[in-house]
């Protein structure tokens, strides 16, 4: 994980700490269990349920880690309103006849299918500082597409 800021809404920031609790408080106990049970069944060089519970083992306190850190270097956005684009903005643009709403939000959150889209994105970060009326060239896979900021909400 990055040592950078990472973006998270209010919402989102809560839902990490309950997904750290729960990694700390439930799945590493049930792991911790399921270990002891598989060390019982004997010979572990060949025993499948040991060597998956060690690897459920690895992938959860991977995630804690990397969830500790995102908390420790949390900066909460709030929904910003108009003026220019930046993290927290939700704004209407339009590149040929297709308008699209989107919202730029922290890595973590970005979904493109629900218009959610990372600020360290190709097309999050040419939004940035932009205001309505403003033409955006951005760089995609294909060419470049060019949108014009019909609204910032």
């Amino acid at each position: 994980m990055s040592n950078g800021p990472t973006y998270l809404s209010a919402a989102a920031l809560e839902d990490l700490k309950k997904e750290l609790q729960n990694r700390i408080k439930t799945l590493r106990p049930e792991i911790a269990q399921k270990i002891g049970d598989a060390k019982e069944m004997g010979d572990l060089s060949e025993n499948f349920a040991y060597h998956e519970a060690r690897e459920q083992q690895a992938m959860n306190e991977t995630r804690i880690i990397d969830i500790q850190d995102m908390l420790v270097n949390a900066v909460v956005v709030d929904e910003k309103k108009g003026g220019t684009i930046g993290v927290g903005s939700r704004f209407t643009a339009k590149s040929g006849s297709l308008e699209k709403v989107f919202e730029i939000v922290g890595e973590n959150e970005a979904n493109p299918m629900e218009g959610k889209i990372s600020n360290v994105s190709p097309i999050g970060n040419a939004f940035l500082g932009h205001s309505v009326g403003d033409m955006v060239t951005v760089t995609v896979p294909s060419g470049k597409m060019e949108y014009e900021i019909l609204s910032i909400e």
